[in-house]
């Protein structure tokens, strides 16, 4: 039986990306972070292959605590392809409110991003990610959930379960 292939545009790429804040979202050590919201969420919205993200209370997701530590922020979005999402974290000015990270948040010691291809069209849940995120720390990189340093073409098997 042939295997039948779709076009790229028919998937999209999913990312979580979590981090532990230093202090609560409204304290001192948190607010340079919580002034560049605004403007890297408006980036992220407007860059070149940009799909949905995750918004709480506001425009912003530092309203959404899904995880049981009250610390951990959660970022998610949905892009065109993985370059789109490489471009906005390490190419535009996105890139120097990475590079500062650590001013607001704790360095963790497992795995913090994940990624994973959704059909276009589905906005994934955030139980969603967190399956996938814990799916990446148990048995690493797959087509079922990988990172940045080993990423994946929509695998096969699932291009026919969805």
């Amino acid at each position: 039986m042939p295997v039948m292939t779709e076009p790229a545009s028919r998937y999209h790429l999913a990312q979580l990306n979590i981090a532990r804040m230093r202090g609560p979202i409204a304290s001192p050590v948190m607010a340079e972070f919580v002034a560049q919201l605004e403007a890297i969420n408006r980036l992220a919205d407007n860059s070149p292959g940009f799909v949905w993200r995750l918004v709480g209370a506001g425009d912003d997701a530092t309203s959404l605590r899904p995880f049981p530590d009250d610390m951990i922020l959660v970022n998610m979005s949905v892009w065109e392809s993985v370059e789109a999402l490489q471009n906005y974290v390490y190419h535009s000015d996105h890139a120097r409110v990475f590079r500062d990270r650590r001013k607001w948040f704790e360095k963790m010691n497992e795995a913090v991003t994940v990624l994973w291809w959704v059909p276009a069209g589905h906005m994934p849940s955030v139980e969603e990610a967190q399956v996938r995120l814990l799916y990446l720390r148990e048995h690493g990189d797959s087509d079922y959930a990988f990172t940045f340093a080993h990423t994946h073409a929509y695998p096969q098997a699932q291009r026919h379960a969805i």
